[in-house]
């Protein structure tokens, strides 16, 4: 059975959960004969990878899985030999051939009933698109879609200007993005840039309320409505955690879900927050392992490795997890070290936007609060 991320994804652009106007303009890049390049940029799990998805269909017809290529940025950038990896990709017959993937031109180019493949869904758009044909070939026969391209980095981002410059006219490239100030400007000024709001708070309600009815399960009244304010925008997270509750029974009771925040979050932040307040921030120990010892970082660093990791956090939703916890009460600090931790915590999520290096400002502001915890502890002693 497929997870609701996947069955309940949108097939037409009118389901998506943006603004009018900016449905529009989805629908009228996807639908002209010669679409451009594309940066979508937006906050994590609006449905930047939703609507590529529905571009790439407009675009190519009922056999687009098989001509678009993806590429994960994030994912690239934890890897040894990324930018090995990177050429690869571009590159499949090696870094030495002149055969790119953006100059491959598809069969389908010159006859769209070639692959032979019967959609299961419908044109996004109502309609299949016909696009203009030049030379006997369609304008577009194959997508390349950069997932985070924020994540590049400058060298590579440099090596995909050079590509598009120099591919055929037959391939487009799309670039989803949380933080587009990151894509360099000579790769923006080539794209045309649709940025995606949020959805609305109501809007992310109804369509769980949607899923509820085509699902068959009564949750409690007002369940919906705060699954959708925990969200706060993110309607990944609010389908996950409805589909969560829903296959364990748990909807039937507003408190579930609160329990279910304490327990995949709260506790961890508050155990990292008080090991960094005890200046432990890096506790390395010996732990045996196998048939020998190895050296394994503990304290505030170690822990929040583990939460990470654990449960697939990025930094700016560690950031999220730590002011709930601060602007809640829950560690009954004083008012003025309250004060100051906000104000690190506020600085650490401007620089998190500015910066690749996610888990290096997260360490920074962990050794801020450890100065702020030694200063308060020595003025209580003296």
């Amino acid at each position: 059975m497929s997870a609701w991320l996947v069955s309940k994804a949108p097939i037409r652009f009118d389901e998506l959960l943006y603004p009018d106007a900016v449905k529009s303009t989805i629908e009228r890049t996807a639908i002209q004969a010669n679409p451009p390049h594309l940066l979508l940029s937006g906050p994590s799990g609006i449905g930047k990878t939703a609507t590529w998805r529905l571009i790439a269909r407009q675009v190519l017809g009922p056999s687009w899985n098989a001509r678009t290529h993806v590429l994960q940025a994030r994912d690239l950038a934890r890897t040894s030999g990324a930018m090995s990896k990177f050429e690869e990709f571009l590159r499949p017959e090696g870094s030495s051939s002149n055969d790119t993937l953006a100059g491959r031109t598809s069969l389908d180019a010159y006859d769209a009933t070639f692959s032979g493949t019967v959609s299961s869904t419908p044109a996004p758009a109502g309609k299949e698109s016909t696009p203009e044909r030049h030379d006997g070939r369609a304008p577009v026969s194959r997508l390349i879609v950069i997932e985070d391209a924020d994540y590049l980095g400058t060298i590579r981002q440099s090596y995909l200007r050079r590509m598009m410059e120099s591919a055929s006219g037959s391939a487009r490239f799309i670039f989803t993005s949380h933080t587009p100030s990151r894509v360099i400007e000579a790769l923006r000024s080539r794209c045309q840039h649709i940025r995606l709001p949020s959805p609305l708070r109501t809007d992310i309600a109804n369509r769980l309320k949607q899923i509820a009815a085509e699902e068959g399960l009564e949750p409690a009244r007002g369940v919906l409505g705060d699954i959708a304010h925990i969200a706060d925008g993110n309607l990944r997270k609010a389908i996950f955690v409805t589909e969560l509750l829903g296959q364990r029974g748990l909807l039937g009771n507003r408190k579930n879900l609160q329990h279910l925040i304490d327990a995949t979050s709260v506790r961890e932040m508050q155990h990292i927050l008080e090991e960094a307040l005890r200046n432990r921030v890096h506790d390395w120990r010996w732990e045996k392992k196998g048939m020998k010892n190895s050296r394994v970082l503990k304290g505030a660093m170690g822990s929040l490795d583990q939460a990470m990791a654990e449960n697939n956090l990025e930094p700016e939703d560690v950031v999220g997890h730590f002011h709930r916890l601060l602007t809640t009460g829950r560690m009954q600090l004083e008012e003025q070290m309250l004060t100051e931790l906000l104000v690190e915590l506020a600085h650490c999520d401007v620089v998190l936007h500015k910066t690749t290096q996610g888990r290096i400002e997260l360490e920074r502001f962990l050794i801020k609060v450890a100065k702020i915890g030694q200063r308060f502890a020595h003025a209580k002693a003296s």
